[in-house]
C-alpha cells in the first residue's frame, strides 16, 4: 500500500521543516537593516513640506529674517496644533542663531546621503527636511523638529535592541523546531504504547486512527503495525483454540479408556498392570483438566469482575491453604484487611492465589506468608515462602506454559508447568500484573498488583 507522493515524505518534511525554520529567522532578521535604511529615509508628508517652503519663501522675502534678533522668533512655529520648531544652515552645515540638537546634528549626516527631504523619528521627536533655499548667492537649508511622542514602527524596537531580538530569534526557531518534533514525535510515541501493549500481551493493541490518516513513513508503519498485530492476535487465539480443542477431543478416548479400565476391574482382572495405567490415565485427565483451564482463561471465557470484599473471595482459599500448611508442619501469616473492597474476578483471582499458596507451601522450609497491601491505585498480594527461591534467570520464565525449573523437574515434584501460566493468565485478564523476586535472606515472592479501575 503506497498512495504517499513525494512532498509527503518524511525526508522532505524534515527538510522543509528545518529550512523553511532557519530561512524565515534568518530573512527576519536580516530584514531589519533594510527596513531601517527604508525608514530612515521616509519621505516628508506634503503638510511639512509646505511649512518649510513657505519658511524659506519668507526669508527670500525678506532676508532680515536671518538676523538673531528675528532668527529666534522666526523659528517658532505650530503644525496641527503642535508646537514645531525650525532650524537654519548655512553652506557649511553650521545651525544659525544658536547650537543644534543631538538628533538634529544626527540628522544632518544622514539626509546628507539622501537625494530628497526625508523624515526621521526618534524616541521623543520627529526631524524632518532639508529644504533648500538661496538668499543671494549664499544657499541655506532648512530643518523642522516636532517635540512629543511620535508612533514608531515595531521594528526600530528590535534594531534598537539586539539582544532582546536574538533571543526571540532563538525562542520563535525554537518553537517551530518544537512543532515539527511534536508532529513527528507523537505518532511515534503512539506506536511505541502500541507495541509496549502488544509485547504485554493485549493483543487488541492497535495504532490510533491520527497516525493511520497520515501520509507519510509513519502513516505506513502503523499500517504495517496493525497488518502486524492482526496476524499476530490471528495466530495465537488459533493456536489457543487449537490447544483447547485438542484437550476437549482428548476427554473422549481418556473417557473410554478408564471405563475399560473401570470394567476390567469390576471383572476381577486387576493388576499392577492395570493399576499403572489407571494411575497415568488420571494424570492425563489432569493435564487436559489444566490444559482446558488455561485455555478458557487466555481466550478471555471468564466470568465478569465484581465489587466485592477480597476476604470474601479468598476465605475457603485461605481456610484450605492454612490446614494444608500445618499438616506439612509449615507456619502460614496471613495480613489481610478483613474489609477491603475490590472490583475482580472471584474465580479468577482465587484460582491464581491458590496455585500460588500451593507452591509456596510445597517448597518452603518452615513459613510462608500472604501479605495484602491497599494503595489509592491498586492492590496487591504478596505471597513469599523461606524456600530456595528460584535462580535469577528463570524469575520471568517461570509463568510460561510448560516451562519448569530445575528443581521442579524432579519426579516427586509432580506438575507440568502449567499452574503459574494460568495463575498469570488469570490476573492479566483482569488487567492486573504479576512479577516474582528472590528474598534476600532465602526464598521467593510473588506479587499479584490489581488495579483499582
Amino acid at each position: 500500500m503506497n498512495t504517499t507522493s513525494l512532498p509527503n515524505r518524511l525526508f522532505i518534511k524534515l527538510l522543509l521543516g528545518f529550512w523553511l525554520c532557519s530561512s524565515l529567522v534568518l530573512v527576519a532578521v536580516g530584514s531589519l537593516p533594510l527596513l531601517q535604511k527604508r525608514q530612515e529615509q521616509a519621505a516628508v508628508p506634503p503638510e511639512l513640506i509646505t511649512v518649510l517652503s513657505t519658511a524659506a519663501d519668507a526669508i527670500v522675502k525678506d532676508p532680515k529674517l536671518l538676523e538673531p534678533e528675528h532668527l529666534r522668533r522666526f523659528e517658532r512655529a505650530r503644525q496641527s496644533d503642535r508646537p514645531m520648531r525650525l532650524f537654519i544652515a548655512n553652506d557649511d552645515g553650521r545651525i544659525l542663531g544658536g547650537r543644534a540638537p543631538r538628533t538634529l546634528r544626527k540628522f544632518i549626516l544622514l539626509a546628507e546621503e539622501a537625494e530628497r527631504p526625508i523624515l526621521q523619528q526618534f524616541e521623543d521627536e520627529a526631524v524632518f527636511g532639508p529644504y533648500k533655499f538661496r538668499v543671494g548667492h549664499e544657499e541655506y537649508r532648512i530643518y523642522g523638529r516636532l517635540p512629543g511622542h511620535h508612533p514608531r514602527p515595531l521594528f526600530l524596537f528590535f534594531i534598537e535592541h539586539k539582544l532582546l531580538t536574538l533571543g526571540l530569534a532563538v525562542l520563535v526557531s525554537g518553537l517551530l523546531c518544537g512543532l515539527l518534533a511534536w508532529h513527528l514525535g507523537r505518532p511515534l510515541k503512539m506506536l511505541k504504547q502500541s507495541a509496549d501493549a502488544l509485547a504485554r500481551g493485549h493483543l487488541g493493541s492497535r495504532v490510533d486512527a491520527a497516525t493511520l490518516n497520515r501520509r507519510d513513513e509513519l502513516g505506513q508503519l502503523g499500517h504495517a503495525f496493525n497488518a502486524m498485530a492482526e496476524a499476530i492476535e490471528l495466530q495465537v487465539n488459533n493456536q489457543q483454540r487449537l490447544m483447547g480443542d485438542i484437550s476437549h477431543e482428548l476427554r473422549t478416548p481418556l473417557t473410554r479408556l478408564q471405563l475399560a479400565l473401570a470394567l476390567a476391574r469390576k471383572r476381577g482382572q486387576d493388576s499392577n498392570e492395570l493399576s499403572r495405567i489407571a494411575h497415568e490415565a488420571g494424570q492425563l485427565d489432569a493435564l487436559i483438566a489444566e490444559l482446558l483451564t488455561l485455555s478458557r482463561v487466555t481466550m478471555g471465557a471468564t466470568e465478569a469482575r465484581i465489587d466485592c470484599e477480597l476476604a470474601e473471595s479468598l476465605g475457603q482459599v485461605l481456610d484450605d491453604a492454612e490446614f494444608e500448611a500445618s499438616q506439612c508442619g509449615k507456619h502460614l501469616t496471613i495480613e489481610m484487611d478483613d474489609h477491603l473492597r475490590l472490583s475482580h474476578s472471584p474465580k479468577l483471582l482465587a484460582r491464581a492465589v491458590e496455585n500460588l499458596l500451593r507452591n509456596a507451601i510445597r517448597y518452603a522450609n518452615s513459613a510462608l506468608s500472604l501479605k495484602v497491601a491497599d494503595t489509592p491505585d491498586s492492590v496487591e498480594i504478596r505471597i513469599c515462602d523461606d524456600g530456595p527461591g528460584v535462580d535469577e534467570a528463570e524469575l520471568e520464565a517461570i509463568f510460561r506454559p510448560f516451562y519448569r525449573t530445575d528443581k521442579s523437574r524432579e519426579r516427586e515434584s509432580g506438575g507440568w508447568g502449567l499452574g503459574l501460566a494460568i495463575t498469570a493468565a488469570a490476573i492479566e485478564t483482569q488487567g492486573g500484573s504479576i512479577s516474582a523476586s528472590n528474598q534476600t535472606g532465602g526464598g521467593l515472592c510473588v506479587t499479584i498488583c490489581l488495579p483499582r479501575e
